[in-house]
């Protein structure tokens, strides 16, 4: 259902090279950019992505409260993975990795604008 998200900046190629090695570890990679406005990262060309930008009305990036972006993991593994690489990096904790409730493992964490993001696994 969901085609992409996108996520406001101040700093674009800072927020592009936290988001290079972030979304790596997922496999993901950039595959449509516009140098002085947005980047998008996926799997692929035709699947969910992830975009950051510079607001279109030329106002300043904030974070949205309540709102949130998922990644979706294919282990938990590689969940503690992208939540170590974003804590790496510079990145906040929101949430440290674990079992939220049966089938459901997540960790939160906050990017370097302060947008909140969760890598999860659900399964097992």
């Amino acid at each position: 259902m969901l085609a992409y998200a996108t996520l406001g900046t101040k700093d674009l190629p800072k927020a592009a090279a936290f988001y290079d090695e972030v979304l790596g570890v997922l496999g993901a990679r950039r595959f449509m950019e516009e140098p002085d406005y947005f980047i998008a990262w996926g799997n692929s060309e035709t699947g969910a992505g992830l975009g950051i930008t510079y607001p279109f009305d030329k106002q300043a990036a904030s974070v949205g409260n309540g709102t949130m972006v998922a990644l979706q993991g294919d282990s938990r593994a590689q969940v503690d993975a992208v939540h170590a690489k974003a804590l790496e990096l510079g990145g906040t904790d929101e949430g440290a990795p674990g079992q939220r409730w049966p089938g459901f493992y997540a960790a939160y964490f906050r990017d370097l604008d302060g947008n909140k993001l969760n890598c999860c696994y659900m399964g097992e």
